[in-house]
């Protein structure tokens, strides 16, 4: 595994150049959490953008009524606290681990700053991402909002498609291999698991998916 593949992951540090990277490994270390250790609250400090090596982590916020509201669950090789490059003084969510093994990169605002005035290019990845991500969080919230559970769970599924899906040569079908449990999957789409089991096993019957642990397999499009 080379120095870079971190950022090539991600797919914002491509134009890094190497010896910036290599400075940049020199002096800072890798954080390492277990499974519900919170690498920073909400009205926390926003200092610092983080780089996933190896774990889960699930982002979120609390309601006035003190339910969890999942945004997002972030796999190897994804950024987050994005919103400190921004300006954003405190966060206004969590993050927290959801693996024993979680591998974090800290990387502070002020090298990420000075990275992006010396690579106008990489700065507009940086933002074009940032913009990307919103976009994709809106939409999952507005899903969340005023749409029914098996609606959400058809939109999560095509959104699985497109992160995680490719085509079997030999089948014609759609194979996705994602990195969530049934917990993740019912808690990002705001529903419990009996009811996510529920509606998985509905679309089996139809033979229009298959699904195990870590495999979906779509035979064809979910109506």
């Amino acid at each position: 595994m080379t120095a870079l593949w971190f950022f090539e992951d991600v797919n914002l540090f491509k134009v890094l150049c190497p010896h910036k990277f290599k400075k940049y490994k020199q002096t800072h270390r890798f954080n390492n959490y277990k499974k519900e250790d919170y690498i920073y609250f909400e009205a926390d400090s926003s200092n610092k953008v983080f780089l996933i090596e190896k774990g889960k982590v699930k982002i979120g916020y609390y309601n006035e009524d003190g339910s969890e509201v999942i945004k997002s669950i972030l796999t190897k090789g994804q950024l987050f606290g994005e919103k400190a490059i921004l300006g954003e003084n405190n966060r206004d969510e969590f993050a927290q681990s959801l693996d024993n093994t979680t591998s974090i990169c800290p990387i502070s605002v002020d090298t990420m700053h000075d990275l992006m005035r010396d690579n106008q290019t990489f700065s507009f990845k940086v933002y074009k991402f940032i913009g990307f991500k919103f976009q994709k969080l809106e939409r999952r919230l507005k899903l969340l909002m005023f749409k029914d559970a098996k609606t959400r769970l058809k939109e999560f599924l095509e959104d699985l498609c497109t992160d995680y899906g490719y085509d079997c040569e030999k089948t014609g079908h759609k194979v996705i291999q994602h990195p969530y449990t049934q917990k993740d999957i019912a808690s990002l789409i705001g529903t419990s698991r009996p009811t996510l089991n529920i509606l998985l096993n509905e679309l089996k019957e139809k033979k229009l998916i298959e699904f195990n642990r870590k495999e979906i397999i779509i035979y064809q499009k979910i109506a």
